[in-house]
């Protein structure tokens, strides 16, 4: 997506405007409230009018005020940062989340070690980060802002952050892919913050039962219903249980997008689940289930990762040469957190911590997904606004 970062210090965010206008509305309100019941003795109006012209100039300034500090980077509010969307994108931002609201100090080395990247600061965690776009720091009574985070799947944290319900929507699958109907997407701008590679599991007693990999031609025609039982594919004599993501998942938009070649191609599966850990579970508890996953939930008990041979290379998990993390394997996938209309101080802040050296390797590369090159960090940094 096309996008010119200059100039976005001075960008106004929807949510900030409305906010202000509703605090000027509510007190133009509470003027016009005053004026109706406090009057003079006799019968007159006078009080009320100096009241409701107080009230109004006030609100005024207060709007002025507001105004001012947004358009200057909005680094003066300090509301909390709002995210929301793809379970994919969950485990690193959550992680983030948590290191950024404990904002641990400079003197703890091993939550904050910024003395390994060269950066050289005395500060709290998010203090340095959110310092970085002018907001005060928090120290001990916190950071500077909140920053919560909420789990749902791509398609809502997409519709979210363009409805002005969250400042971030996060998501595993392309906006234009997750709002196919769309005449226009220039108001999103997509910060990649890292890769999945998306492998294909299998129930532990299939994988025991011999079953390694399966080719691209046999992947299409699980999800299309045409194969039904593992002896087909040189294991037991046993239904093959396909699961699968809802639809509006960007794991699923991004899967279906790989293997078919296009995000809205209808599939046939046994049960859809809403996030990624439930759908592990029922791989996992099940005895003849098959699935794609993010990455992030490759580790739990009971399931198992096989091979994916697509156009004569083989790709498996932990294989150096042709990994998951290969350019190459058919399955990857962006994982992206989106904002509306540019990118306010605030969410540069977080968004420019999980792009550093730091934050890739303490919240990406943690949770099993694969970290930006420098190549692909620089470029992802160019999006943000100018440091003050």
């Amino acid at each position: 997506m096309a996008h010119d970062p200059d100039g976005l210090s001075d960008f106004v965010s929807r949510r900030k405007f409305i906010a202000t206008t509703g605090a000027t509305s509510i007190a133009a309100i509470a003027g016009c409230s005053s004026g109706s019941s406090d009057t003079d003795s006799d019968g007159g109006s006078g009080g009320s009018t100096d009241t409701a012209a107080s009230t109004e100039t006030e609100a005024t300034e207060m709007e002025e005020t507001e105004t001012e500090a947004t358009e200057s980077g909005g680094s003066s509010d300090t509301s909390a940062l709002e995210s929301g969307g793809s379970s994919t994108v969950y485990p690193i931002a959550n992680t983030a989340a948590s290191y950024w609201n404990a904002n641990r100090p400079a003197s703890d080395s091993e939550y904050w070690p910024h003395g390994e990247y060269d950066i050289d600061t005395d500060q709290n965690l998010a203090d340095y980060w959110a310092g970085l776009y002018g907001f005060e720091a928090g120290g001990e009574e916190g950071p500077p802002f909140q920053f919560t985070v909420g789990l749902s799947h791509s398609g809502t944290g997409v519709e979210k952050v363009m409805n002005g319900q969250n400042d971030i929507g996060n998501s595993s699958g392309n906006v234009e892919d997750e709002l196919p109907d769309r005449d226009s997407y220039e108001s999103f701008v997509d910060h990649v913050v890292g890769v999945d590679g998306q492998p294909l599991v299998v129930s532990q007693e299939i994988a025991d039962a011999g079953v390694e990999q399966i080719t691209g031609d046999q992947l299409k025609g699980l999800y299309k219903g045409d194969i039904t039982n593992w002896s087909e594919l040189g294991g037991p004599d046993r239904e093959i249980q396909v699961l699968g993501r809802v639809k509006g998942s960007g794991t699923r938009t991004s899967f279906v997008s790989n293997v078919f070649g296009n995000p809205e191609e209808d599939t046939s599966v046994a049960n859809r689940y809403g996030q990624n850990q439930r759908l592990a579970q029922a791989i996992a508890q099940a005895d003849n289930a098959i699935s794609y996953l993010a990455l992030a939930f490759i580790d739990t008990d009971g399931l198992a990762p096989i091979a994916l041979e697509w156009e004569g290379t083989t790709y498996a998990y932990q294989d150096d040469e042709n990994g998951l993390d290969s350019k190459a394997y058919p399955l990857s996938r962006d994982l992206h957190m989106y904002t509306w209309e540019g990118t306010s101080n605030k969410e540069a802040a977080v968004i420019n911590m999980i792009l550093s050296d730091f934050g890739q390797d303490t919240f990406v590369a943690p949770n099993n997904y694969f970290k930006l090159s420098a190549r692909r960090q620089e470029e992802q940094r160019a999006k943000l606004p100018d440091q003050v």
